[in-house]
């Protein structure tokens, strides 16, 4: 278990985390709480999501405990999403925290299959995130990938709510976007470029000619998979530079997102993990760190992305798992 001393350092640096500035002058937190798969399991058609065994099974720990943990702690983003079945418990804890609504950033995404349907099914999923949150206004809505054939429609929509109902949504953005993606929603005219693109990125992944686009158009990165599951806990480069900072790995990627600039989102079921993975303030990675952690992504890694990139963009659709309608060439990453 984490010291209660630690426990207080983490706090604080939480509470008093750095904020990136949004192009819409919004002040979004460096660092959140990703409840991807926390209390719950979603059941998908996509064994990237999950084992046969595991879909749509609730974890010994509800979402409601974890989130309510996670919000103790000092966490005051939270990366939710109509996809992970979640939301509803992630409202009851924040209900229960007696934390002030302007206190939090509550980001969400819609789904594929709710994409898939139109218009009026994005309108309606924004109210049931609402509902579900119990909230009046989310602070970022984003469509979670480019279906083929409908996801510029479904952005065209969040632009609509976020001109007709400024109320219920702040700001607008997009996940797992290309840049091939993101021009097509500039060639279809669309008024707002997103805000945020929220995709993987980790030492082992780093798509540089992506990030470095989407930051030419002044679209902030949201970093999820930051901790890559847990596996790069034994990988022997950033097992030595966590030895020559006396950190651990979770901290050595945490720090690295920090200081590229991406928003961090970290996600564990675990409080001592939670307090851990929060302390990445108190040091920073030297030139030679950063150098070593940049090399990382191979080839093959590139390539395993792009196909994971065409089996997920029809994820539970129509055409699950086909390359229908999917761009075969991703040729900026």
């Amino acid at each position: 278990m984490a010291s209660t001393s630690s426990n207080d350092a983490a706090k604080q640096a939480l509470l008093n985390c750095p904020t990136i500035p949004l192009r819409d002058g919004t002040q979004h937190p460096a660092i959140g709480f990703g409840t991807y798969k926390v209390g719950f399991i979603p059941a998908s058609a996509s064994s990237a999501v999950a084992a046969p065994s595991d879909a749509g099974a609730t974890k010994e720990r509800t979402a409601e405990e974890c989130v309510s943990d996670a919000l103790a702690v000092g966490y005051r983003f939270l990366e939710c999403a109509e996809f992970y079945g979640n939301e509803a418990e992630v409202g009851k804890a924040i209900q229960k925290s007696g934390i002030p609504r302007e206190e939090l950033f509550l980001c969400s995404k819609v789904w594929t299959t709710t994409i898939e349907k139109g218009p009026e099914a994005v309108r309606a999923q924004l109210d049931q995130t609402l509902k579900d949150l119990q909230t009046d206004y989310i602070d970022l809505y984003l469509i979670h990938w480019p279906v083929p054939n409908h996801h510029v429609e479904a952005y065209k929509t969040l632009e609509a709510m976020l001109q007709e109902t400024p109320q219920k949504v702040r700001g607008i953005g997009v996940s797992n976007y290309a840049v091939e993606d993101i021009q097509e929603l500039v060639d279809a005219g669309v008024q707002e470029l997103p805000l945020v693109n929220q995709i993987e990125i980790n030492p082992f992944l780093y798509r540089q000619k992506t990030i470095s686009k989407c930051q030419e158009m002044g679209i902030v990165l949201q970093s999820y998979r930051s901790l890559r599951d847990g596996k790069a806990m034994t990988d022997p480069t950033l097992v030595k530079i966590a030895e020559k900072h006396s950190k651990s790995v979770a901290q050595i990627l945490g720090k690295w997102r920090v200081t590229k600039g991406f928003v961090y989102v970290p996600k564990s079921v675990k409080t001592e993990r939670m307090v851990e993975n929060a302390q990445v303030f108190d040091f920073e990675l030297d030139a030679d760190d950063l150098t070593i952690l940049d090399s990382l992504t191979t080839p093959l890694a590139i390539e395993t992305f792009q196909g994971l990139y065409r089996k997920c963009v029809n994820r539970d659709t129509t055409t699950d798992g086909s390359t229908e309608g999917v761009k075969m060439e991703i040729t900026n990453d």
